[in-house]
């Protein structure tokens, strides 16, 4: 954000003053200006404003009144006290009521141009406070997904061995495997379970802002460096700070990383000495690390001090026997959300499910059973809502002739119709084998050898 971007707002009773205020301000900032409290209040309820310069003594609400119902209500917008004398008292008071500074109305024109640029910059340190606490909020819900497979008994086991320690994890696994939530994870149990855990993607930050982002900048550091911005490494002190896709750091940035997990400091981009760090470190990647070094693409020795507690995520191809309870997990959080009657997923679809490979691995499984949700109205999804990917993957993974790959896509063909009209007929068999003009007999005999006549049962008891 630019300071002409920022919005000023002057109230004071005197005219010269507002006048004054303006013209210094102008150039660099948008001014606005008030001449009481009330007025200030009103403007407030209709602009963002960022900073407010206002009056100690004005007409009807006191500046002190007014300065107590801004940091109630507007919490962001700092304040600096305007007084026609120096008194102590004053200004103690206005620091205690939360004002950002307190100055006389003989202040000097470059002083004030300082004060409301620190104040811009404190009040955007704020800002992105509360974003990364908005963001820590919105993933509370989001926990590692335990099931009773032995890969997931031994990461839990070794998180519970490994959380309290300061040593770095580095998180192995194909995306979408839940690298992320497993970081969640160790840092709740780290001790460090009050203190900000700070994720940060890569990958996902163009080549030109990773050093700023990671490390901070100092004001004038660079071109459109106009205010001071900490960097995650300093954001995350005192708690965890999480690297995923760490294999697409690039070199340069690699040597600062090391020196930041050796020495314990990090320097911001034109900053003029190192600032101590105190973090727990937990890295992760898709990337064969040690592939990468032998190519040159990463440094060997970050190399060997990240990789001091190896965990392996496995895809959830590996871990199939996880699947139903990943999936009630996900259609129980979509249910609620949507709010929608589905209360579970019938064997045949779930047996399907298992013979998909996953590419997406466990974020595909989640992808799929929200769409599933959102757009069902019945009560079970069945292997017919499934789509028609997910079906020709039980038949690729099956080695059989090309006879009995035509015959079991007609059977999947059959059994999805048949389902359709036995749903149709509220799961009433003599209705539906009269719908369909067929014999009572056939009817029954179908549902048998397309294993239906047990799932019909379940859904009229259900």
């Amino acid at each position: 954000m630019t300071p002409a971007t920022k919005t000023i707002l002057v109230c004071d009773d005197d005219q010269g003053m507002r006048e004054t205020i303006a013209a210094i301000l102008g150039r660099d900032y948008r001014v606005l200006t008030v001449a009481s409290g009330e007025a200030a209040l009103t403007l407030l309820r209709q602009e963002e404003v960022d900073v407010m310069l206002q009056d100690v003594r004005l007409p009807g609400i006191s500046g002190f009144d007014v300065l107590r119902i801004v940091k109630e209500n507007y919490s962001l917008v700092e304040c600096i006290m305007i007084s026609a004398i120096n008194e102590v008292e004053t200004a103690v008071q206005a620091m205690k009521h939360g004002a950002y500074h307190y100055i006389t109305k003989n202040f000097d024109y470059d002083e004030l141009r300082s004060l409301v640029r620190n104040a811009c910059e404190r009040q955007d340190l704020n800002r992105q406070v509360m974003t990364l606490s908005a963001q820590v909020a919105e993933q509370s819900d989001r926990e590692f997904h335990l099931g009773p497979s032995k890969q997931v008994r031994e990461i839990i086991d070794m998180v519970h061995k490994v959380a309290k320690l300061s040593a770095t994890v580095l998180i192995l696994g194909e995306s979408g495997t839940g690298k992320e939530l497993l970081a969640r994870l160790l840092h709740r149990e780290s001790g460090r379970g009050d203190a900000p855990f700070i994720a940060v993607n890569m990958s996902a930050i163009p080549n030109e802002l990773v050093e700023s982002t990671l490390f901070g900048h100092e004001r004038g550091a660079f071109t459109g460096a106009l205010k001071l911005q900490l960097g995650k490494f300093e954001l995350a002190s005192g708690g965890t700070l999480f690297l995923d896709e760490i294999g697409d750091m690039r070199l340069d940035l690699q040597a600062k990383l090391l020196r930041a997990i050796q020495e314990g400091e990090i320097e911001r981009v034109g900053g003029p000495k190192p600032i101590r760090t105190n973090f727990r470190l937990i890295v992760a990647t898709n990337v064969d690390l040690e592939k990468a070094v032998r190519e040159g693409r990463f440094r060997e020795d970050l190399y060997y001090r990240i990789n001091v507690i190896p965990i392996r995520m496995p895809p959830l191809r590996e871990r199939v026997e996880d699947l139903p309870e990943l999936a009630r997990l996900f259609l129980e959080r979509y249910r609620v959300k949507f709010r929608k009657p589905v209360r579970g997923l019938s064997d045949s679809a779930l047996k399907i499910l298992a013979s998909y490979w996953w590419p997406g691995n466990i974020r595909e499984l989640e992808n799929l059973i929200e769409r599933l949700v959102a757009v069902s109205d019945r009560e079970f999804i069945t292997d017919e809502d499934l789509p028609m990917d997910y079906h020709l993957a039980k038949f690729e993974a099956t080695p059989v002739n090309g006879d009995a790959l035509f015959q079991d896509a007609c059977d999947t063909f059959e059994r999805n119709f048949l389902l359709r009209a036995l749903e149709k007929k509220d799961w009433n068999v003599t209705a539906t084998a009269r719908h369909l003009g067929i014999p009572l007999s056939t009817l029954k005999h179908k549902m048998t050898r397309l294993e239906l006549s047990g799932l019909a049962k379940k859904l009229r008891n259900a």
